[in-house]
């Protein structure tokens, strides 16, 4: 068995594998502000935003044929101005943290981004304290561009919330 990392853009077949990383950090942790775990039926919609060759993009990370993380692009906002501009996620399995998948599939997902001639600007919006998440958007060139303090309750407690940003002009 290798332990090299491949990336390739997710598949509907995966849904399962996604809901289950996912739901791990909203049950678990502050990471996401979604309160209640998913349902793979409730997450159909929400695959099929993304395409291969659209702004929103979805990649997974396989070891040893093992689905072990994913990171996407989506929708900033809904008004029209802010089409150029995209969210960015990334979520690893638990066991996977560390070793190189998150700058693996960062990697791959801001290179698609960067040749994508539609786009200019990319957000990473983190729970803070986050500091394995800070360094990864750090790596990448995002910069720190504010933080809202509080802004969110979750495990009993209040959560301040970074904004980072990617110029990705080519």
């Amino acid at each position: 068995m290798s332990s090299e990392i491949s990336i390739r853009f997710a598949r509907e077949s995966d849904l399962d594998t996604l809901v289950d990383i996912y739901n791990y950090y909203i049950e678990n942790t502050a990471i996401t502000f979604d309160m209640t775990p998913f349902k793979t039926e409730q997450r159909v919609a929400w695959f099929r935003e993304f395409s291969e060759d659209g702004l929103y993009r979805l990649l997974v990370a396989e070891r040893d044929e093992k689905l072990i993380g994913y990171a996407s692009s989506s929708n900033f906002k809904s008004r029209a101005a802010y089409d150029t501009s995209v969210e960015t996620t990334i979520y690893l399995d638990r066991e996977a943290s560390g070793g190189g998948v998150g700058t693996a599939l960062y990697a791959e997902l801001l290179r698609l981004l960067v040749a994508d001639e539609r786009l200019h600007r990319a957000y990473g919006v983190i729970a803070l304290p986050n500091d394995a998440s800070v360094a990864l958007h750090q790596k990448f060139g995002f910069v720190n561009v504010g933080t809202l303090g509080e802004v969110g309750f979750k495990l009993g407690r209040y959560w301040d919330v970074a904004w980072y940003e990617k110029d990705l002009s080519r």
